[in-house]
């Protein structure tokens, strides 16, 4: 049978692995996608570069669109990134036929509605698995393997960067601001790590795993998203000390009311496995009502990890060129015909309806009857509490904010769970105490069970 004949939208990093792999083992992908695969262009804007590393086995240009017009390419490669230019191409090679694999999880959040519409009206694929999670198969996971299960809930550490940064503040005690400058040093970090700290990147990827979780659309702009910007070095000894881990997750949730969609800090009992995910590494954990807890680990970035997930795609695409489109694993898991309509019967929760637990940290000057006023205003509101550290005079952890020349303390409380926007109102109240020397400190507490 004819290889499948690719074109590759960009070069870089992903690009580069995703050729290196295919010609590392192209006997072995041959034998599993029962035809080979072959990457016959490649548009990049540095056509030198691009030359460097395919040499004379594929044909190089300098114009994406020649690759989408050449009628002998069957599968565009999309690994430019950003919602610009490649929103573009990625529309214009589903209008001229071609199927599409894509790693821009950017892209598929915002805009992979009507991407994936324009696709299915076309009779075309478009297969995504390197935009969540690297060389994780988490989406393949949540949409074939895991297709027989009610999915109740996925938790997941999808940014290697936040990871990296949170590691290294637990491992040697310093400040957010410090680490963050050491990471971008060693490559960890980008120049600009916007989308990374604040919680962005971990964003879209969460919104694309809750779509398949529940049959949902993609719904980005309705996801909570807190970054670690504000964290800091006190949090997570405390943390540490209460047999908690501080991550940055992506979660999704079906609940009675809709699904809940949220990305932040979270506290995570050190007896969890994705607690003990370090560095750089990602893992998702997957809670199903036949399969129980599912855990996926491994590398979320990367050249050749990414370019697994590239080429697990174009395999797919090789084994179902020819099949009727009605039969081919919709790019949602579910039927088009069957997704629940955006605010429908599922929808996206507000933050404040969230019910979930929580770590105070509440800088107090140290004098009777402090905790006595805190916890009644929390009583007032129905919010009880869990555990509770004091610390004595003289034993704040990190910087003496607030007043000063006043004895001062930090008070640490855990609460059960209670809805987001009670806890809202009544940190509203003990923030205007006069004993509360600097603003609370909040960090959700997740106990994945």
């Amino acid at each position: 049978m004819k290889p499948i004949q690719v074109g590759l939208l960009g070069i870089g990093t992903v690009g580069s692995g995703t050729f290196n792999v295919l010609q590392r083992n192209q006997e072995e992908i041959r034998r599993r996608a029962g035809r080979g695969i072959e990457i016959a262009m490649v548009a990049d804007l540095d056509t030198e570069r691009a030359r460097s590393v395919v040499g004379d086995t594929a044909k190089v240009v300098g114009d994406a669109r020649e690759i989408i017009a050449n009628p002998d390419i069957d599968v565009v490669v999309e690994l430019i990134g950003g919602y610009g230019i490649a929103k573009a191409l990625v529309l214009e090679a589903i209008a001229a036929g071609k199927h599409v694999v894509t790693a821009n999880k950017a892209l598929l959040a915002v805009h992979g509605s009507e991407i994936f519409k324009a696709a299915a009206d076309k009779g075309v694929m478009v297969a995504y698995e390197a935009a969540v999670a690297g060389g994780i198969p988490i989406i393949k996971a949540l949409r074939e393997g895991l297709t027989a299960n009610e999915i109740q809930w996925v938790a997941g550490i999808i940014n290697g960067t936040t990871n990296f940064i949170l590691s290294e503040m637990r491992d040697k005690g310093l400040d957010f601001d410090v680490v963050l400058k050491e990471a971008q040093r060693l490559g960890y970090a980008e120049a600009d790590p916007t989308f990374d700290i604040e919680g962005v990147d971990a964003a879209h990827k969460v919104t694309l795993m809750s779509a398949i979780a529940f049959g949902i659309p993609v719904q980005f702009d309705k996801a909570h998203v807190e970054g670690i910007t504000k964290l800091s070095a006190a949090d997570i000894k405390y943390a540490e000390q209460l047999g908690y881990r501080i991550k940055l997750l992506g979660i999704t949730k079906r609940t009675d009311k809709g699904i809940e969609l949220r990305v932040h800090p979270s506290l995570v009992p050190t007896k969890r496995l994705i607690a003990n995910v370090e560095g750089a590494m990602n893992a998702v954990v997957v809670h199903g009502d036949a399969v129980g807890t599912t855990l996926y680990y491994g590398k979320g970035a990367g050249s050749e990890p990414t370019a697994s997930a590239v080429i697990a795609d174009l395999v797919d695409i090789a084994r179902l060129h020819t099949a009727d489109p009605e039969h081919r694993v919709p790019p949602l898991a579910f039927q088009s015909s069957t997704l629940a309509a955006a605010g429908g019967e599922l929808p996206v929760l507000p933050m404040s309806e969230v019910v979930t637990s929580y770590y105070l940290r509440i800088r107090v000057a140290d004098e009777a009857g402090v905790l006595a006023k805190i916890t009644g205003i929390l009583a007032n509101a129905g919010i009880s509490i869990d555990a509770l550290l004091q610390r004595e005079a003289g034993e704040v952890v990190g910087d003496n904010e607030g007043s000063q020349g006043v004895p001062q303390t930090d008070l640490i409380i855990l609460t059960h769970a209670t809805r987001e926007g009670d806890m809202d109102a009544a940190l509203g109240q003990i923030q205007q105490l006069p004993t509360v020397l600097a603003p609370i400190n909040r960090i959700r507490k997740e106990e994945l069970n």
